[in-house]
């Protein structure tokens, strides 16, 4: 009995050693690597997508206090942001192709309520030179590139992830153990999201109504 037992561990064994020959060449320890990759990429996208956020209410009180701001443009500053603050960015969202659409749409929609609050902020000079939102525009600018290093970031880590997923034999593997394919950012918003917004305050825009006068 002991004999048999002896022969059942080592069959066992040698078993278990030809299933992770088979598992480490067919890509799957590659999957977990990548895999990994990805969600730590799409954690620091949405850390810096909430650095953003969390900067908005100074911004929108700071330009409240101007006279007679155009309250559209700050109505839907604070509009977009709550629309985007109520989609939960899970880790499981990076595998929800349509969550995933959803969360970029209102990302997009903030980052354009935003670069038209910053525009029509060159009309009003008093806010153009108000120290403290002069300040609030520098971390603004430096939270933006932020974005984009992160986004870029996470755009590679689904581009390896998902040439693996969708590449012979370990395409295989992706179909057993379920790694499907992951969504990542259009490539129409990747080139408005390649060039950090430049935000400058030297030059003036040109009134809007010069060109009917």
């Amino acid at each position: 009995m002991t004999e048999l037992a002896a022969v059942a561990r080592r069959a066992v064994a040698v078993l278990a050693v030809l299933a992770t020959g088979l598992l480490s060449g067919c890509g799957y320890n590659d999957f977990q690597r990548l895999d990994e990759q990805v969600k730590s990429a799409w954690s620091e996208v949405v850390n810096q997508y909430q650095r953003r956020s969390d900067l908005i209410p100074n911004i929108v009180a700071t330009v409240k206090g101007e006279a007679n701001f155009e309250q559209e443009t700050l109505t839907r500053v604070i509009e977009a942001r709550a629309k985007a603050s109520s989609i939960q960015a899970t880790p499981e969202l990076v595998n929800d192709p349509e969550a995933f659409g959803r969360f970029q749409a209102a990302q997009g929609e903030l980052s354009g309520a935003l670069s038209r609050l910053l525009v029509t902020v060159e009309q009003y000079p008093n806010l153009k030179a108000n120290q403290g939102f002069q300040d609030l525009r520098v971390q603004l600018e430096g939270t933006e590139n932020r974005i984009t290093v992160a986004r870029n970031r996470y755009v590679k880590a689904v581009q390896d992830y998902n040439v693996l997923a969708r590449s012979f034999p370990t395409n295989l593997t992706a179909m057993v153990f379920g790694y499907d394919v992951k969504p990542n950012f259009s490539v129409a918003n990747e080139a408005a999201i390649a060039v950090p917004p430049t935000v400058s305050f030297d030059k003036p825009a040109a009134p809007a109504t010069a060109a009917s006068k």
